[in-house]
């Protein structure tokens, strides 16, 4: 059984362990997985699940990197602004050694993934504010909810309109085949 530190705020050790939970009890359902987290962050402080939606919002900042974007390449075969965004949503959603192994080689994907993987988990921006909702009894978003405290506490942290640039070594979609090898026979 998993243990929540549950301290003053909310870290990134306290933020993995609901998503590996999360990830586990839902056996790769995403919809599960959702309501998981909204169940378990319903149990934080309203300050906790901002600090819940600062930290998703600081990973899928560090996500933003070319070799995150190669990966959604090879494996949806393009890649744009929304999906690419729920992309990275998804891969916070498979835990901490998922994320990080993959940032450093999107090859690690290849035995974790399949074309039937559904890599798509827009939903997961929205879990902070609905937790929110719950916990406070809000009906109306209002500039504290979550996602609105997030951004005003730290504009770096918009994934929106500003957005910064993507980080690391743009590629051509040619060099894919060699730069990550066994993800691309894996989905090609």
């Amino acid at each position: 059984m998993m243990i929540f530190s549950k301290g003053a705020n909310m870290d990134r050790q306290e933020f993995w362990q609901i998503m590996e939970w999360s990830l586990a009890k839902s056996h790769n359902n995403q919809q599960v997985q959702e309501n998981l987290v909204i169940e378990k962050l319903v149990t934080y402080t309203p300050s906790q699940i901002i600090d819940f939606e600062i930290i998703l919002r600081q990973l899928l900042k560090e996500a933003n990197d070319y070799t995150v974007a190669a990966a959604e390449k090879i494996m949806q075969a393009w890649v744009s602004d929304n999906p690419y965004l729920y992309f990275r949503c998804w891969l916070i959603s498979q835990g901490k050694n998922t994320f990080e192994a993959t940032i450093k080689n999107p090859d690690f994907l290849a035995d974790k993934t399949d074309k039937h993987t559904n890599t798509d988990f827009e939903t997961l921006l929205y879990v902070a504010d609905k937790a929110y909702q719950q916990k406070t009894g809000k009906k109306v978003a209002d500039d504290s909810f979550p996602r609105n405290a997030a951004v005003e506490r730290d504009p770096q942290l918009d994934y929106d309109m500003g957005a910064p640039p993507t980080k690391g070594t743009e590629w051509q979609t040619a060099q894919l085949p060699t730069l990550y090898p066994k993800l691309w026979a894996r989905f090609h």
